[in-house]
Parts: C-alpha cells; structure tokens; sequence
C-alpha cells in the first residue's frame, strides 16, 4: 500500500488539512493538537517573510517560518530550532494559511497572530544566547562529571 503524499494532495485539492507533529514550531504549534490549512504554493509566487512554508527535505516533510527572502531562496527555521535553512522555491510545495486549535480558526493575516510572530522573531538574539548558553553550561557539566567518575574509578 503507497502512502498519500502531500504534494499530491496539494496538486489534487489544492490545500492540505493535517494535525501537526513535531517541536519545531512551538510555541505556536503543538504536535497532535493542531491542525494546520496549507495552501498550494503557486509557481512563480514568491513567499515573504514570517510566512510559514511546507516544503519536504529526502521523504521528510517540514513547516518552518520564512525568516529572510533572498533573491535565491529563503533563509528558514522553525520557531523553536536555532539552525538556519537554505530552501529554495522549487522546494516548497504549500504555504501555511490557517491554524485550528479548540475549534477556533487562526489566520496567518490576524493582527494577533502576526503581533506574536513579530515578538518571537525579535526575541530570537536573546533565545539564541540562552540555548547556546545552556548548551555550554551542559559541555561544562558533562566534562566535570566525567573526571568525577576517573577520579573515583581511580581511587577504587
């Protein structure tokens, strides 16, 4: 049995309907909670930024955030990933329209939802500094802990 693919779905009905999963961009989308509304990306339109694009990377599919437009492509990453994208047009197949969370609709056009998009882009530097902080504080921790161990594995 052939599993359904996405841009097919997309090219058939020309939107996608599906509950979400992974962490990579929350806050905003929570894995098997929220259902997300794609749209067909259609060829010869270019995306802007904040939106919110599907594209598929190998046989894996990926919704992150358009965080800068180049004249090439798009710099991409999800709102709770820290490693920039290169994606290209011909690369992206859909683009983020709605959201369903508790039978409520949310519009990626909403004064509220574009106030939060804005606010956890530019808080990025300081979310970046934190996680790369965290991380070399855990480097730190790890090192300890192992000369720790050889020093009591030596006095034993």
């Amino acid at each position: 049995m052939s599993r359904v693919r996405f841009e097919d779905i997309l090219e058939r009905d020309g939107i996608l309907v599906y509950k979400t999963k992974g962490y990579s961009m929350r806050p905003l989308l929570r894995e098997n909670r929220d259902i997300v509304i794609i749209e067909k990306k259609q060829p010869g339109k270019r995306l802007n930024k904040y939106d919110v694009a599907l594209y598929k990377t190998g046989e894996k599919y990926v919704l992150h955030r358009v965080v800068g437009v180049r004249y090439d492509g798009y710099d991409i990453r999800g709102d709770n990933t820290f490693r920039l994208e290169d994606v290209h047009d011909e690369e992206i197949i859909g683009v983020l329209k709605n959201i369903q969370r508790n039978g409520k609709t949310i519009n990626v056009s909403d004064k509220k939802y574009m106030r939060y998009v804005r606010f956890w882009n530019c808080v990025y530097p300081v979310r970046n500094f934190l996680h790369k902080g965290r991380k070399a504080l855990g480097k730190v921790k790890r090192k300890i802990l192992k000369k720790s161990q050889k020093t009591l594995d030596n006095s034993l």
